[in-house]
């Protein structure tokens, strides 16, 4: 028996899902959770085999969320079920150790053969996702995620110990002074979302989990005085 957690905050979502799976016999829905931070702690107390996350939920997004699992070495694998097929959550997903991405408008069939690769130790992602974007994730290749037009955004900036890009090192900066991701959006003519997405690169980048440890790190390295 598969033991699965659903993690949305749609409750008709979750409902689905669940009348999906109890049509089959191999898994078992043992728990809801409709944010991440509850989420984290279901996991931890049921040790699912399987854990389905949406990826816009309040207090934690799914991708929080499944960092946050990955942090903790929690052995969940875990699926992203989203509507949104850009490549700024595919690729902040799969780098935060998503196991597979599928998208809400999937078919059943797709649903479960996604569900039985993935309980079996496998990567799934939804035939949406470029097989080249893939590719390169695993393959480690370096990824930029700009949505912006800037033409500088992804050259890298020289003697940057984290290779960041030049639009992370701006950010950096400014997320150092305080500002918000709404201030950093407004300041440098991008979306929140963009802003967003590059927040997480640098981060990930430099290996730290807040501002304050961004601010240490940065000093450390001589990358501000």
């Amino acid at each position: 028996m598969i033991k699965i957690v659903l993690i949305d905050d749609h409750f008709m979502v979750r409902d689905g899902i669940r009348a999906i799976l109890e049509d089959e016999e191999q898994y078992e829905v043992v728990g809801e959770a409709s944010n991440g931070v509850d989420a984290v702690k279901l996991v931890k107390s049921l040790q699912p085999d399987i854990a389905i996350c949406d990826i816009r939920m309040p207090e934690m997004s799914g991708i929080e969320t499944v960092q946050e699992m990955k942090r903790l070495s929690l052995s969940t694998k875990t699926v992203m079920l989203s509507m949104h097929d850009s490549d700024e959550y595919i690729l902040q997903s799969i780098n935060a150790g998503a196991d597979g991405y599928l998208l809400k408008g999937a078919s059943k069939d797709e649903f479960m053969k996604a569900l039985s690769k993935i309980s079996k130790g496998e990567k799934y992602f939804s035939g949406d996702v470029s097989s080249i974007l893939v590719k390169r994730i695993r393959s480690g290749e370096e990824i930029h995620l700009n949505r912006d037009t800037s033409d500088n955004d992804s050259k890298t900036i020289d003697k940057n110990p984290f290779d960041l890009t030049k639009r992370e090192n701006q950010i950096l900066r400014l997320a150092i002074s305080g500002m918000t991701n709404k201030d950093i959006a407004v300041e440098l003519n991008i979306s929140k979302r963009t802003t967003e997405v590059h927040r997480f690169n640098l981060m990930k980048k430099m290996d730290v989990k807040n501002v304050l440890e961004l601010s240490n790190k940065a000093k450390e390295y001589g990358m501000i005085s």
